[in-house]
């Protein structure tokens, strides 16, 4: 979101910004860091904390946020109502399309910005329609979801919230799909040679009046900060490391800021990463044999070391080809450096872009929300990625050691490492000045221009 309000102040003269944020979900470092790291042009606000203490212990994730966005919508609209210029746009983030409603009282274009695919976003939207016509848990549907452009879905597939129609956050997730009709159009931070066929699909249905219409204004990948002359990002350990090691050798294994393995699925990993014998670097959290998406809010105590969850020995037998760091790295420069063949990931959507713009292929092991269906897109549609196996038991080592041994050393990690390069040259070409991105942004962002501020 604040990359796209940077480009929406950058790109059209005499417009400003405001990002508003939540109390509930944000920290006083969180604000710091995002308003040190704005232009002038762009300032933050922040929506007062609301109660959530009726809500059960162990309600979702989902239910939590999809509850504070609305009971948070007076504090919106009376923060839109007094902005003292006037709003020439609002956009919403892709879990806020309740915010929607605010924009169309007060007579202001409603947009939603996705983080996420053009895919796991069209399955959403069609959630509403699979409610009214089936009955059973999703994943035991016995024919795949098609949707026009789109690989087809197995139910199983589809996001955690839907999985459970007896749980509150699935009701939440019917009425989310509705809401969503209510923009103006959706700002999806994809571009075309990643999702082509879903993009012609997705619009010809919104010329029909199907759905608002899809801009494709991707990726917004930040650029590598190591060069040469940066030697505080050379200074980083692994980086170090990886300049010892030859071209294209390095697998690279990180589960995003949030994913989490299990303490099982951890020590399963580690053996699977040392019988495949190839060189490895991996960013090790702590493990968590609840919540797959633990590591957003933590874990372990700060004073508390992950490496020793790794099993015994691990990392003395595996440090000629391997580096475990733990919990955090410099994931931009890493995908960068051509020391890095391939990248075991969650098939989160930032990391996914990050690893298109670097022309590294991928092994997809999604963990939750949305990842099944980036996986599978990315896996049996683009080309980018192979992937593991998509149940949710432990994947064992011997699958993890035959996968990685393929991604960087067989025939189908070589095919997925032509279309990474592919991936790579079009992502380039997106934002050039006559690229498909930067004329989906100023198509959607020219409608804003009859008024000097946009928020």
């Amino acid at each position: 979101m604040a990359e796209l309000a940077r480009r929406i102040v950058a790109l059209n003269d005499g417009f400003t910004a405001t990002l508003v944020t939540y109390a509930n979900f944000s920290s006083s470092v969180h604000a710091s860091t995002l308003a040190s790291s704005l232009p002038s042009s762009i300032s933050t606000a922040a929506l007062p904390e609301v109660p959530l203490d009726d809500l059960p212990a162990d309600a979702r994730v989902e239910t939590r946020i999809f509850t504070v966005v609305k009971r948070s919508l007076p504090h919106l609209r009376a923060l839109l109502a007094s902005s003292p210029s006037g709003v020439a746009a609002f956009v919403a983030d892709l879990l806020c399309p309740w915010t929607l409603n605010v924009a169309r009282e007060l007579g202001v274009p409603g947009y939603v910005f996705s983080t996420s695919s053009l895919t796991a976003l069209f399955s959403m939207l069609h959630v509403p329609e699979l409610d009214r016509t089936t009955t059973c848990e999703y994943r035991d549907l016995p024919e795949p979801v098609r949707l026009p452009g789109c690989v087809p879905l197995r139910g199983a597939d589809l996001v955690d919230p839907v999985q459970d129609r007896s749980d509150p956050a699935y009701r939440l997730m019917v009425e989310f799909g509705n809401m969503h009709l209510l923009t103006d159009g959706f700002i999806v931070n994809t571009f075309d040679a990643m999702e082509h066929e879903t993009l012609v699909a997705f619009n010809e249905l919104s010329d029909k009046g199907v759905y608002p219409p899809a801009y494709a204004v991707g990726p917004f990948v930040r650029l590598p900060s190591y060069s040469v002359n940066n030697e505080a990002a050379k200074k980083h350990g692994c980086i170090r490391w990886l300049d010892e090691q030859p071209d294209e050798s390095v697998l690279y294994v990180c589960f995003g800021s949030g994913g989490t393995l299990s303490t099982e699925q951890t020590a399963e990993l580690a053996a699977g990463l040392e019988a495949s014998g190839q060189r490895f670097l991996w960013v090790v959290r702590f493990p968590s044999d609840k919540d797959k998406s633990a590591s957003y809010f933590g874990a372990a105590g700060e004073s508390d070391d992950p490496l020793r969850y790794l099993p015994e020995g691990f990392v003395e037998r595996t440090k000629h080809v391997g580096l475990c760091v733990p919990p955090w790295a410099p994931q931009v420069e890493i995908l960068n450096h051509r020391a890095v063949g391939g990248f075991l990931s969650h098939a989160g959507w930032n990391s996914t872009l990050e690893a298109a713009a670097a022309g590294v292929p991928m092994l997809a092991w999604p963990l939750f929300a949305e990842q099944r269906v980036n996986a599978v897109m990315l896996s049996e549609g683009v080309g980018l990625a192979l992937q593991l196996s998509r149940d949710d038991g432990v994947v064992p080592r011997d699958e993890v050691a035959a996968m990685v041994t393929e991604l960087m050393a067989g025939e189908k990690g070589a095919a997925a490492r032509e279309k990474a390069r592919e991936l790579r040259d079009a992502a380039a070409k997106a934002w050039a000045p006559d690229g498909p991105s930067r004329k989906a942004f100023h198509a959607v962002t020219g409608k804003w221009n009859k008024a000097d501020h946009a928020g």
